[in-house]
């Protein structure tokens, strides 16, 4: 008997939970527990604000891909490598290389899963380039001022904002502002 490892496999963009359920099914009609011992959708927290409403709702973290942990076998490649909407294994080839402990650790799955996967979450927007915008929180409060950038990265936008008499960029936080 050989060790499970953590596998990525990639599928057909929107299939994934698809994939979950046809998987779980199977590994239960052949018995195959023992070997395939989990398969998840990772999925992470964002805040999300479109037209003035903020919510948070989950979305995956890698679209196109389910984690499977298993043991790598004939049967369970075959059970995997054969479901509707499997388009094959992450690695080179034909070979599937397992993930390191490491980087399952950092998905919050794994041994002593205490993971910094729940960091803090993400923020989406519908700022654009010359949006009005209202700053409603921090040292800008109460300021408006035209979206000259956004960075989703860093979850800011560069508005102008009056100082001095003439226009002066300021980085603010994708939570501190809102659309006017």
């Amino acid at each position: 008997m050989s060790e499970a490892n953590w596998y990525v496999i990639h599928t057909y963009s929107g299939y994934e939970n698809k994939v979950k359920a046809n998987i779980d099914k199977t590994v239960a009609n052949r018995h195959l527990e023992e070997q395939i011992l989990d398969v998840i959708v990772p999925l992470e927290d964002v805040q999300e604000t479109k037209n003035g409403v903020t919510r948070m709702v989950k979305r995956k973290m890698f679209p196109g891909y389910v984690l499977v942990h298993m043991e790598m076998n004939d049967d369970t490649w075959y059970v995997v490598r054969n479901t509707r909407g499997v388009t094959g294994f992450v690695g080179p080839g034909s070979k599937p290389v397992p993930l390191a402990p490491d980087e399952m650790w950092k998905l919050g799955v794994g041994e002593g899963s205490e993971a910094p996967a729940q960091q803090k979450p993400k923020i989406v927007v519908d700022f654009e380039k010359g949006d009005m915008v209202v700053v409603i929180a921090g040292a800008w409060e109460g300021t408006e001022g035209v979206v000259q950038a956004v960075n989703p990265q860093k979850q800011t936008i560069t508005i102008n904002v009056e100082l001095f008499g003439r226009d002066t960029p300021v980085e603010i936080s994708f939570s501190e502002v809102k659309k006017k």
